[in-house]
């Protein structure tokens, strides 16, 4: 039996071979670059952990621990009390998320579930729009509108209090709320509605409490962003809430001025002396917001990791 093949076979098999190699070395090369740039996001994070770290790390030698987690913060007296600092960047960020957890699930649910095609088109992108005012614009309105209404409305002694910096952190919480709430009620089953329809249940009950519920893990994770998104901002929290380092211990905090740890990193981090007590002071507050970011953020990572196990997509 003759196995020879035809000439113009063996031209074809002879121009396939170089192809499949460039294609296996094309790929090769892709997925290389794909796994240098993802591990170099995390090796970035790493890194930026790393310097607050060598920065940060020496007040905690320098000062007492009953120093650095005091309730006073004078820096000129050596006494770096961060206390107040941690409490007043909690108060402003619980007060925004309470502000904005209503507002951005509501408005996700009216999106997604009540608002015709032709008007989610538009909200969406308007939306995602909003995320993207600087915080600098937020901050003028809010020293020049927002907090002469809350000190003659409210009879504050002063506009530039903790709600004040609430109302704008919930305001730039709203549009992450909002998108991740609306791209979880969107991945609930459609079986889900037509089976509480089908029961008899109103449009709304199978919203509130079929759609809703299903859903709760993704709105905890939108929840969760949101907070990530208020605690790490800076400019607008230190324009208006007034940058007193007071400890925030009775209700009437909330009208009362406050000063959080960003705020504290950006007002003072630029008149300190490199390599002071005061300057590692500054980057032992870093390391701290550092740590709760992280932690707010693995938080939220592991809800939609758990989601997604559920769904079925691991």
């Amino acid at each position: 039996m003759n196995f020879n093949l035809a000439p113009n076979e063996s031209s074809t098999l002879t121009m396939e071979k170089p192809k499949a190699e460039r294609s296996t070395w094309s790929e090769f090369l892709v997925e290389s670059s794909i796994r240098v740039v993802g591990f170099s996001t995390i090796g970035f994070v790493v890194l930026i952990f790393l310097f607050l770290l060598r920065e940060g790390l020496p007040i905690f030698y320098e000062v007492s621990p009953g120093n650095i987690f005091g309730t006073r913060w004078y820096p000129t007296f050596d006494i770096f009390g961060s206390l107040p600092l941690i409490l007043g960047s909690a108060y402003v960020t619980v007060a925004s998320i309470l502000i904005a957890l209503p507002l951005g699930v509501c408005t996700a649910v009216f999106v997604r579930e009540v608002a015709p095609q032709w008007t989610r088109e538009i909200l969406k992108p308007l939306i995602e729009v909003l995320a993207g005012i600087p915080s600098v614009v937020l901050g003028f309105f809010g020293m020049h509108v927002i907090a002469p209404l809350v000190r003659t409305n409210l009879d504050a002694p002063t506009g530039l209090t903790a709600f004040t910096g609430a109302l704008l952190l919930a305001y730039m919480s709203l549009p992450t709320i909002i998108s991740v709430a609306e791209d979880a009620l969107d991945a609930v089953p459609k079986s889900y509605r037509d089976a509480a329809l089908a029961m008899g249940a109103t449009k709304w009950q199978t919203i509130w409490r079929i759609v809703v519920p299903a859903a709760r893990s993704g709105i905890a994770t939108a929840v969760m962003l949101g907070m990530g998104r208020a605690i790490g901002e800076t400019m607008a929290v230190m324009m208006v809430t007034g940058n007193a380092a007071r400890m925030p211990l009775s209700f009437n905090s909330l009208f009362m001025p406050v000063r959080t740890m960003t705020a504290t990193i950006a007002a003072e981090m630029g008149e300190v002396a490199s390599g002071s007590v005061h300057y590692h002071a500054l980057f032992g507050i870093g390391i701290m917001l550092f740590i709760l970011t992280f932690f707010i953020n693995l938080v939220a990572a592991k809800a939609i990791f758990k989601k997604r196990y559920r769904g079925g997509l691991r």
